[in-house]
């Protein structure tokens, strides 16, 4: 009599179904590791290389003769690199501060749920989705003397205006500042709406009981709880701040003279314009750590805030 007997695997093949899971266990890595190594070279690796440049005299090409940190106090001497800090320091609180004023109010308007909410929502959004170089265009056009708005102003019979802060060394940088809020305000005012549409409704119904008004509400109630999105909108602004680039040279293009110089364009203009990369790789560097300083208490606090949730 035979007794059918079932084919069993090979203790030592593994099946179909480990296969499968080790295959789907490996695929994400596959797919992330060129993206990955791309980011390690040219993220990281020119980081590295150009902080190896700054401690030498490198000028149109490379080179590995190390002088310390000549570069460091030869730029710390230069006139046109103390305005290039200063004009960050001006630019940067400007716009941070009334990118998060403007964009704090708008969001609050559009919290009243008024009609046409989203109308108004995508027109103030819109200029985030431009380009910094079509932003700098047009506002180069907007405000320049012999077209914009004071020729503007001129046509309809107000001769006497005046608004040539573009070719004007001493207020050039404030067009920066305007070109540069009216792109960012929208972005904080949808991050803000985002932030006042999850605060808890009980709240405010509990304050209005008790007789407080709206404006009381938001100053004393809504915003202190949206203060992590204030510090990220900070963050985020900051970053935009310390890394501007496109909107000056098309705007002013540094000038008049070099007095709307940020660091950006310095680096720039030394590493690739003079041929001094050396100088232009200690000046990415100091630029580089003014962000970190920025950056290290926004993961701070973000790391804290995980460790006791």
């Amino acid at each position: 009599m035979t007794i059918g007997t079932q084919a069993q695997p090979l203790s030592g093949a593994p099946s179909r179904e480990s296969l499968a899971d080790r295959l789907q266990a490996v695929l994400p890595k596959i797919v992330l590791a060129p993206s990955m190594v791309i980011t390690l070279v040219f993220t990281y690796g020119f980081i590295v290389w150009s902080l190896v440049l700054s401690f030498t005299n490198s000028r149109m090409l490379p080179n590995y003769d190390f002088i310390g940190l000549s570069n460091y106090s030869k730029l710390f001497s230069m006139e046109r690199w103390t305005v290039a800090y200063t004009n960050l320091f001006i630019f940067g609180f400007l716009f941070i501060v009334i990118a998060i004023c403007v964009g704090t109010l708008l969001a609050i308007l559009l919290d009243q749920k008024i009609r046409a909410e989203g109308v108004l929502r995508t027109i103030y959004l819109y200029p985030f989705a431009l380009s910094l170089i079509v932003t700098g265009t047009a506002w180069k056009w907007i405000l320049n003397p012999e077209i914009g708005i004071e020729k503007l102003m001129h046509d309809i019979g107000f001769t006497r205006f005046q608004f040539d802060w573009l070719v004007d060394k001493d207020m050039a940088i404030y067009t920066i500042v305007i070109a540069a809020v009216w792109q960012a305000s929208g972005f904080v005012m949808a991050i803000m709406l985002a932030g006042l549409r999850g605060v808890d409704n009980s709240i405010i119904k509990a304050a209005q009981i008790d007789g407080a008004t709206m404006p009381t509400i938001y100053r004393r109630i809504i915003l202190p709880i949206m203060r992590p999105i204030f510090f990220s909108c900070f963050i985020i602004l900051s970053h935009l701040a310390i890394k501007s680039f496109d909107l000056v040279v098309v705007l002013t293009a540094g000038g008049p003279g070099y007095s709307s110089d940020l660091p950006a364009t310095f680096m720039y203009q030394y590493a690739f314009g003079r041929n001094q990369i050396g100088i232009g790789s200690a000046s990415a560097m100091i630029t580089l750590m003014g962000f970190i300083a920025i950056l290290i208490p926004y993961l701070y606090s973000e790391l804290r805030k995980k460790k006791h949730g």
